[in-house]
């Protein structure tokens, strides 16, 4: 293994990145494709990659007899993409990165303790996918990830949708006819380029954090600037959608999400506290199931939450992990305590809402 920063891999090592990840379905996440860790370390975060080859080793599962992976032959095998703060490495994109793991394909071994090198003492994970082979030992909790199978559109989504997620679509079709009535005639953008809307998005996302007593997000600059590179991506297979929704001239609701593919991952939903008993939330979500065949979208992954609305609209859901490598066992006990007390707060504010 060796680590690379993300702007020194040469066309081999992006080639064979796009290579492993099409053959592994539970990479299918846009935050598996390169593109992401390319816009990520072009906002100005640095991005380091450790690329594992084969032939370094045989063995077991997990490669425990040596090296970083099991595999065989020369080739680029296994890619890591992080960020490192001090001593502590960090999953790309943290901490808005909803997926998380190793790029290897599927079946392949992994050791992540080869990870910490240079000084490094710890990888801290907190959206881990249940595929990340040899992750196991570190892991101290798991908490779901629900999505929408948005097949066949918003007939298709129905048909498998739950009750919950059939009455609140049934209520959103409703809500847009009266916020017709009342505001003007209803418009809805699948995908739009429009930099000022995303602006807006910002500014409502960062109005949220405010009011709930959440950190910000967009307090680093380099966060909007992400978005914002992102909304100009538009290669094919990778980039940012924005889907807008207005009534007359006013923006009910809006939403800036990452696509690869046929999946669509719901990122930064807002919508505008004025307009908060329509529901717009609500309304936009109706309509982007109901556009999700013309935009080649199959999948909306909502990312990891006990959140009411998507326990409502979720189809089914997936588990991704929380923990810590190292190999220091008093800090892996201090990260499963402080994993377990924010467990137990969650639980509380849960039983405590209204």
């Amino acid at each position: 293994m060796r680590i690379v920063p993300f702007g020194e891999l040469g066309a081999a090592e992006l080639d064979a990145w796009h290579t492993l990840r099409a053959a592994n379905p539970a990479l299918d996440s846009p935050y598996f494709h390169p593109g992401f860790a390319a816009a990520v370390h072009a906002a100005g975060r640095t991005v380091q990659v450790a690329v594992a080859t084969g032939g370094a080793t045989s063995g077991g599962e997990h490669g425990r007899t040596g090296g970083a992976i099991a595999g065989a032959g020369g080739g680029v095998v296994a890619l890591v993409a992080y960020h490192r703060e001090g001593r502590l490495l960090r999953p790309v994109g943290w901490p808005a990165a909803d997926f998380q793991g190793p790029v290897l394909a599927a079946g392949t071994g992994f050791r992540p303790l080869e990870l910490l090198r240079g000084g490094a003492t710890g990888y801290a994970f907190d959206h881990l996918v249940d595929q990340a082979p040899g992750f196991e030992p570190w892991v101290v909790s798991r908490r779901p990830s629900p999505y929408l199978d948005v097949t066949g559109g918003l007939a298709g989504y129905l048909g498998r949708a739950s009750k919950s997620g059939k009455d609140n679509m049934g209520q959103a079709r409703r809500r847009a006819a009266k916020a017709e009535r009342e505001h003007g005639a209803v418009r809805f953008v699948a995908d739009s380029a429009d930099p000022e809307a995303l602006a807006r998005v910002i500014a409502l996302k960062r109005a949220q954090y405010a009011a709930t007593g959440a950190r910000d997000y967009f307090a680093e600059p380099d966060r909007a600037r992400l978005l914002e590179s992102l909304l100009l991506t538009r290669d094919g297979s990778f980039g940012g959608v924005l889907s807008t929704l207005h009534a007359g001239p006013r923006l009910l609701a809006a939403h800036f999400g990452l696509r690869a593919g046929g999946v669509l991952h719901w990122w930064f939903p807002v919508y505008d506290p004025e307009f908060a008993r329509l529901s717009p939330g609500w309304i936009l979500l109706r309509e982007l199931v109901g556009a999700a065949p013309a935009l080649g979208i199959s999948r909306i992954d909502l990312g990891r939450g006990e959140d009411e609305y998507k326990r409502r609209a979720k189809t089914g859901q997936t588990q991704v992990g929380q923990g810590l490598v190292t190999r220091n066992p008093v800090r892996r006990a201090a990260a499963a305590a402080m994993v377990h007390a924010r467990a137990i707060l969650r639980d509380v504010r849960t039983r405590t809402q209204p």
